[in-house]
């Protein structure tokens, strides 16, 4: 996937302008596609460049226009191919697990407080995600097609982190059991 696809994707469920998408890219998209600001707009320029986007110009005052993207139709196009096409399955590089293998050369205990480190950062996500289910989603019998979507992704990252916290428990038990 490339960010043209996330951008295209974020802008078919919400108009708006590059500050606008960034945000959105900071507090959910960035979750399974990140990108910093300067990529974001780079692409937003390309794609408007190529006719992918359309931009309206919204006056602001004491301030330059902002520019208002959507999708246009060769856009609409792009997306609905590259839907089609298959995707492999992905493989994961994961800088923990090698860490924890690499104990066995050096003190398992060394790499408890940053196990602990890491958990505690998952048990956050997991809250974050939990607290925007709750208002995001607060009837699931009425949700449109678009929410049951990003309600099964959101659903699919609640599950990944509590599998990531089971995980690294067992890590947990583990790296204490071979420290005594």
């Amino acid at each position: 996937m490339a960010l043209e696809h996330a951008i295209l994707v974020s802008l078919l469920e919400q108009p708006g302008s590059g500050y606008e998408l960034a945000r959105r890219f900071e507090r959910s998209i960035g979750r399974f596609w990140t990108a910093t600001h300067q990529q974001i707009y780079r692409v937003l320029g390309r794609m408007e460049t190529d006719g992918r986007l359309a931009v309206e110009l919204v006056p602001q005052s004491g301030r330059p226009d902002k520019k208002l993207y959507s999708v246009a139709e060769p856009g609409r196009a792009a997306l609905a191919a590259w839907l089609r096409q298959p995707v492999e399955p992905e493989t994961v590089r994961h800088e923990m697990a090698v860490r924890i293998r690499a104990a066995a050369f050096d003190d398992p205990a060394a790499l408890i407080p940053e196990v602990e480190r890491h958990r505690a950062a998952h048990a956050e996500l997991l809250d974050r995600y939990l607290t925007g289910e709750q208002r995001d989603f607060p009837d699931l019998d009425a949700l449109d097609t678009q929410q049951q979507l990003q309600h099964v992704v959101l659903r699919g990252g609640i599950e990944f982190e509590r599998m990531t916290l089971a995980w690294l428990d067992d890590v947990l038990a583990t790296l204490h059991r071979l420290s005594n």
